[in-house]
């Protein structure tokens, strides 16, 4: 039996992407896609921390206060 190996099917994608974005565009791609990332984890790390905090009762209270006065 032959080991499977990934790598030439990489290599086709890898020859694909650059086929359809071009070589000029690949490294703002990867930038936008890093960047993307970077905001998706202070996100999801902003609201874990946040739901944490949501639960307090000061918060509840504050809340229904601000929609009772919002409606008058």
């Amino acid at each position: 039996m032959v080991a499977y190996s990934p790598g030439p099917e990489w290599i086709v994608v890898l020859v694909i992407v650059v086929l359809i974005f071009g070589a000029k565009k690949l490294p703002e791609l990867a930038r936008s896609v890093g960047k993307s990332t970077s905001e998706f984890k202070k996100g999801m790390n902003e609201g874990a921390s946040g739901s944490e905090e949501a639960g307090t009762s000061d918060d509840t209270e504050k809340r229904a206060e601000g929609k009772a006065s919002s409606s008058e």
